[in-house]
């Protein structure tokens, strides 16, 4: 991903859920996708999807089953 796209799925990342310090990094030899992490926290990968014309992202976030309250 460009930087550009980058700056634009933060932004919204950072809007969609009032979280200021949400920051999309990209992933180093990758272009089809970006990292998403909560300050230092790693929390998923969003995927881009350009196939058929029809330009959409997927994000993916794997949540551990210790990390859940009790």
């Amino acid at each position: 991903m460009n930087p550009q796209e980058i700056a634009r799925l933060q932004q919204y990342f950072r809007t969609k859920f009032s979280l200021a310090n949400l920051t999309v990094r990209g992933r180093p030899n990758k272009d089809d996708s970006a990292e998403v992490y909560f300050g230092d926290e790693f929390l998923g990968v969003i995927f881009r999807d350009d196939e058929d014309g029809d330009l959409c992202y997927q994000f993916n976030m794997a949540i551990l089953d210790e990390d859940l309250p009790a």
